[in-house]
Formats: C-alpha cells, structure tokens, sequence
C-alpha cells in the first residue's frame, strides 16, 4: 500500500512539472528564435508604452518578433480602468484579471513592468525563458514600487532603465541583462520623468527580445553595493513638515507627487492643500529681506504683495505658494484678502508666528472615520434616490 502511495505521489509530481512543457509542446516546443510568444503582465503608463511596442512587434514583417501577445492585469475599482487594460482593449488582445494567468505552459517569455504583485516560482518557470522586468531606476538604487517618485524626491541627476529577469519572493533582486543611464532634466516632475524612461524602457525591451537567448547568456548579477529602496508613496507624504524639511526638499517633494497628491497642511483647524511652489530666490525684492530674518517659527506665512506670493518658513528657509486650495481654489491675493488680511487686522497685538500653517498628521483613526463618513454619504444618497423612485 505505502509502495502503491509513493510511486502515485511521484508519477503527480511528474506529471505537474510536464505540464507547461506539454502545453509548449502542442504549439511546437520552446523556440530559440523569434517570433516569441509573450506574456505581458502590468498595470499603468509606463507599463503601457511597453505593451505598446510588443504590440507594433506584432506587425506583419520580413522578420516578425511576436506572433502571440497577451495580456495580465490586475481589477480596477476605477470606471475608466487601467491604462494596461484599455490599451489592450484598444488592441483586441486577450487578457487575464490578475490571479488568472491565462492557458498555462504556451508562452516562451513573460513580461513584467509596474505590475506590483510577486509571481510564483511556478507562474515563472512556465516560461522557457523565465520573466523579463522592466525597471524604471539603474538597478540596485530604487528597488521597489516608487522608482520614479524617490529619484525625483531626492535630487538624483542620474538614472535610468533596467531589464532584468525576476526572481520569486523579491522584488527588483534579479539578474541585469541590459541597463542604460539617463541624464534627469532639471526641475522635472515624476510624471514628466515616466514619459522619457518608458519610452526607453520599451527601446530597451526590444532590443533584448531581438537577441533573446544571447542577451540571457551575458547577464549579470547586481552588486551588493548602492542598494537603496523606494517604498510605495502614501498620503501622509503629501502632509508638508515645515519643522524637518528644507525649502529643496519641499520644492523637490512637489515636483514628485504633486501631480497625484497635491501638498497638503494644517490652517486654524482646516486641511489646506497648496499647489504651485516658487523659489523665494527668484522673487525679487523679497530675498534680502528674508535672509536676515531669526527666530520666525516654521510654518509662519508672509504675504508678498508685488509678486502676490504666500512666503512660508520652513526649515532652514522660506518656500514661496502661488496657489491655495481651502474649500475652493484661492490665489495668494484672494488667500491673504480672505483670510490672513482679517486675522492681522484682529490679532494685531499678536506675534506673526501665531499665523501660520502646522504639520498635518493623518492617524489611522482619522483616515478610517474618513473611509466611513465616504461610504454613509454614498448609502444615504442611494436611499435618498431610491426613496425618491428613480431607482
């Protein structure tokens, strides 16, 4: 009986490593050159552009690079989905919501870029020539979900994209296949900065998949040296610490996020969002007054009238606000007249350092009695439509 067991035990485990080999197997095997059958799994704007170039891969030609394409993605609570999905609607590929991957073992190279979900060990060696990565940093500086965001937040000049073949349970740890720098242009946001890598991302995919088999043999592994991490940004990222934070990093903070999350603080009590940030160093007239000035708390706002500048201490400096968002979109002029006009004229006796902007500090309580004030308003205006009989 234990016999009978064992022999039954091992003829599965057989049978579950031979099935992607007969799945390839009935397509006519593993090739060893193109046209390749791909796999593609990813989720945003970057990730597109390289689906994009797997997709005009797939164009009728003398030598044809793909002739099977398709697509891994994950749900989208969002009405116009992800940009990965659309852009595979757009191209009538097939594509699979993420835990599904599609038929298993019929695919010679999977592709991975911005996808945020670790692949098995078994989803990986389906594929004859395991998973490709496409990374938006110079592999090790910026494993992780934020690549983009942490080179912009920090300052980095350099950087660049890496294709790399994964590994299971870790991110952005593979071997490098092929890496090219790239020069940051100065004051460029993380969007702007996205646009360039994923372009030369999907150059770069290509150019492997030209050379597949070649570009495998001269992998290399990373060095253990400059590894650094970008965790994935949240909101509290947004909240300005006016205490720690320099006038560079504050301006380097908004080149980074504030295109998705807006820089946020705290004014008497209210949740105050500002867009729009200048250098005081280029406001004229301004700079030699504010280069004298000691012991002004941080966050203290001065309103500077020629240049209709909000002027806001921070650590080691001041960082000028063109724009405010509090209840509606304020200039500077229409913030100062409303609100920093009247404090004045009413607190005249008291210190400038009383008007000023605080830390915002988002606890989890807060954001969890956020999340259900959100879901009572959306069930009270269902009950209100449905008692009203338009439901």
């Amino acid at each position: 009986m234990r016999g009978r067991l064992l022999r039954a035990w091992r003829a599965g485990v057989v049978a579950a490593a031979a099935a992607p080999a007969r799945g390839l197997a009935e397509l006519g095997g593993p090739r060893g050159k193109p046209p390749w059958r791909v796999l593609f799994f990813g989720t945003d704007d970057f990730a597109a552009e390289s689906l994009r170039a797997l997709e005009a891969a797939r164009e009728p030609g003398e030598e044809p690079l793909i002739d099977r394409l398709e697509v891994v993605t994950l749900p989208s609570p969002l009405p116009r989905g992800l940009p990965v999905k659309n852009c595979a609607k757009q191209f009538q590929l097939p594509t699979h919501d993420w835990p599904d991957t599609g038929p298993s073992g019929q695919f010679d190279v999977g592709v991975v870029a911005s996808f945020g979900r670790l692949l098995s060990e078994d989803l990986i060696l389906q594929f004859p020539y395991g998973v490709l990565n496409v990374h938006p940093s110079y592999l090790p500086r910026w494993r992780g979900p934020a690549p983009i965001v942490h080179t912009v937040l920090h300052g980095d000049t350099v950087t660049g994209v890496t294709i790399m073949q994964i590994k299971p349970k870790r991110f952005d740890v593979g071997p490098i296949i092929k890496q090219e720098k790239f020069a940051v242009p100065s004051q460029c946001t993380a969007k702007e900065l996205e646009a360039i890598l994923s372009k030369l991302g999907a150059n770069m995919l290509i150019s492997v998949l030209k050379n597949l088999p070649e570009s495998l043999k001269n992998k290399r592994e990373q060095p253990n040296e400059g590894v650094t991490f970008a965790p994935k940004v949240t909101v509290a990222t947004s909240c300005i610490k006016w205490e720690e934070q320099t006038p560079d990093q504050i301006l380097r903070l908004q080149l980074a996020i504030g295109a998705t999350l807006p820089l946020q603080t705290l004014w008497m009590g209210n949740t105050v969002k500002l867009l729009d940030f200048v250098e005081v160093y280029n406001i004229c007239s301004f700079a030699d007054q504010l280069l004298n000035e000691h012991g002004i708390v941080p966050g203290s706002v001065l309103y500077h009238k020629s240049s209709q500048t909000l002027v806001v201490r921070c650590k080691e400096g001041w960082v000028g606000v063109k724009t405010v968002i509090l209840k509606k979109k304020l200039t500077a002029a229409d913030f100062y007249n409303g609100y920093l006009h009247p404090w004045f004229q009413q607190n005249s006796k008291m210190l400038h350092g009383d008007c000023r902007f605080h830390t915002l500090k988002l606890t989890t309580a807060k954001k969890t009695k956020e999340k259900e004030m959100v879901v009572h308003n959306i069930k009270q205006k269902v009950h209100e439509i449905y008692q009203s009989g338009q439901l």
